[in-house]
This record gives structure tokens, C-alpha cells and sequence, in this order.
């Protein structure tokens, strides 16, 4: 029989913490726009993604950048920063929740801007939604991706994404029944490949944690405090996880993440409990069991120290109620 230990040594901690990565989707909004548009979306908690099924516009990100989007193009702003889509650059904006919407099913809104004699022909049409990264304990990853992530960097290397990208296309051009749905699920999938792209190659610059990730050694141990956040870690069983003395571990964990191994491991909690109270409504008295706190007042104060709030207020949905397609 296979020793569950040292096949847990053979595994790619990248490969087995991405395991864990889900996109769900929100909601979702169909835009019918015709210029002059400017449309500002909020800053939220969830990731943004945009695909331009029709004419050609600009994003504008929340520094003035502006990036051209044409037909067929997909983006994913994976920390769901302020942005804009706009027709031209100087266009006043208009904020999303602002604008009518007609829902087309339970996920999904629509929005037309546009003159009669001017829909269906000279209209720029977007298929956008909110979608959560289900990360389980991969949070680092966030905030080490780029605030724009494009599918045209994608295509050279994943030519299998243009189907997906073609069927969005003819799906928002037809209208045919159940279209949105379909729409949704391809959003989904769409945006995932475009995040599984930028970790196959390299993450970029966000060197430092995956190369930690990457170091066998400390891989190792890094993947394995994100296994079982709720147990009682020392430092000392993190070093012998890493074969090293405690001082050479905790120099070499330094140096590789930016932070201590404890309070690495504080953190990995607090950002897990926050996932659980917005997206499972989990009763802050279970979150402190499941990862190790004596009390319910101590994992609070915790909480309150990394997050920068109370716990409940994580449990609130203050776009809830809204409709889809302006959250």
C-alpha cells in the first residue's frame, strides 16, 4: 500500500491548493448600449467579468487606464475593482445601478440604452457578471493577480478557448431560448480558463508566494497549513514538516512570503471564516471551532485584528435585494 505521507511529498503543492479553485457565478447582465455610453461599475468583493459580443468600447480602470475591448474580447478584473466600460474616453459616466433592467431569468438582467431604429445594429453588447472565486484556503492568490486579466493573451497558447469565446457570440447574437443560462455557464468557464492561464505561466510577477509554493521543501509545509488551518500549528512542527531547524525555517519562510508562519497561519484563518460568513452564512460560534479557537471572544478579536471588522458584518449582503445585473 502507498504511504499516504510520502505520497503527500510527491504532490505539486501548486497543482493540489488549485484543486480547490471554483468560479461561481452571481449574477449575470446583459448590456444593450449605443454610444455615447459611459457605465460606471462599483467596487465590490466579488470578481467582474465582461465579454464584448458586439461593437468595440474602452475600459476604464478605477487609475485612468484605458484598455480597447473589441468583439469577442473577455476580461476578468478578479478583485472586482472600480471600472467603467465607456464608449470614448471623456465620456461622463453613469453608474450601473442606475439604469432599468428587465430580468430574463432568475440570474440574469438586461439592460437596453438604445434608440428603436438604432438596436440590433449600431449597439454595443455586453454580456457581464459578478462571479466568486471559491478558493477554499487559496486566498493569497487574489491579491497577486493582475487588476485586468485579458483572454487575448490566452489565445496563442489555448487556441480551445475560441469556441468557447464564438459560442458567447453567436448565443448573444440569436437570443434563442435559454440563451441566458447557457451564457452564464459559459461566463463561468471562460473566466476560469483565463485564471488556470495566468498560473501555467508563471503568475506573472506574483513570485514570491508561488515560489514558495514551488520550493519542494517548503511547498510542502505551506500546503499543508492550508490542508488543516484549525490545527494547533507550532513552529516547531513546521520546521520538522520542512526537515530544518526552527531558525532556518522561519528565516526561509520570511524571506519566501513577506510575513511569519504565524501570523501566516492567523491570517489563512481569518480570510477562511470571512469566505464561510459571506458565502455560507456559517454561525461565527462554529467558524472559531472549526479552526481551533478556544472561544467564541477570542476568535472574534482575531477576526476583528486581520479583517479590520466584526465578523457579523461579514454575514451581510449589502447589494442583496438589487437586481442582478447592477450589483
Amino acid at each position: 500500500m502507498l504511504d499516504r505521507n510520502s505520497h503527500n511529498d510527491a504532490v505539486d503543492p501548486v497543482s493540489e491548493l488549485l484543486l480547490g479553485m471554483r468560479l461561481r457565478g452571481a449574477s449575470y447582465g446583459q448590456l444593450r448600449l449605443a454610444p455615447p455610453f459611459g457605465v460606471r461599475f462599483p467596487a465590490g468583493s466579488e470578481a467582474r467579468f465582461h465579454f464584448i459580443a458586439a461593437g468595440t468600447l474602452l475600459l476604464r480602470a478605477a487609475d485612468g487606464t484605458l484598455t480597447p475591448l473589441a468583439c469577442g474580447d473577455a476580461v476578468l478584473l478578479p478583485r472586482g475593482d472600480e471600472h467603467a466600460l465607456v464608449s470614448a474616453a471623456g465620456v461622463p459616466l453613469r453608474g450601473l445601478d442606475s439604469y432599468e433592467t428587465t430580468r430574463l431569468c432568475s440570474d440574469v438582467c438586461a439592460i437596453r440604452e438604445c434608440a428603436p431604429d438604432t438596436c440590433r445594429t449600431k449597439d454595443t453588447l455586453v454580456f457581464t457578471g459578478r462571479m466568486e472565486f471559491e478558493l477554499e484556503t487559496l486566498h493569497p492568490l487574489i491579491g497577486l493577480m493582475p487588476a485586468v486579466m485579458s483572454v487575448g493573451a490566452l489565445l496563442g497558447r489555448q487556441p480551445e478557448i475560441m469556441p468557447l469565446l464564438e459560442a458567447m457570440e453567436r448565443e448573444m447574437a440569436q437570443e434563442r431560448a435559454g440563451s441566458a443560462g447557457i451564457l452564464a455557464r459559459l461566463a463561468d468557464v471562460v473566466a476560469a480558463t483565463i485564471v488556470r492561464g495566468w498560473v501555467e505561466c508563471g503568475c506573472g510577477d506574483a513570485t514570491g508566494w508561488i515560489e514558495a509554493l514551488r520550493d519542494p521543501r517548503l511547498g510542502r509545509v505551506i500546503a499543508a497549513l492550508h490542508r488543516d488551518p484549525g490545527r494547533a500549528w507550532t513552529v516547531a512542527e513546521m520546521a520538522s514538516a520542512m526537515g530544518s531547524s526552527r531558525s532556518v525555517f522561519a528565516k526561509r519562510f520570511v524571506d519566501a512570503t513577506g510575513t511569519t508562519p504565524q501570523r501566516y497561519v492567523l491570517a489563512l484563518r481569518m480570510r477562511l471564516a470571512e469566505q464561510w460568513f459571506r458565502r455560507d452564512k456559517l454561525p461565527i460560534d462554529t467558524a472559531a471551532r472549526r479552526l481551533g479557537f478556544s472561544s467564541q471572544a477570542a476568535f472574534t478579536r482575531a477576526f476583528k485584528r486581520v479583517i479590520g471588522y466584526p465578523p457579523g458584518r461579514s454575514r451581510l449582503t449589502p447589494d442583496a435585494g438589487r437586481p442582478a445585473a447592477t450589483r
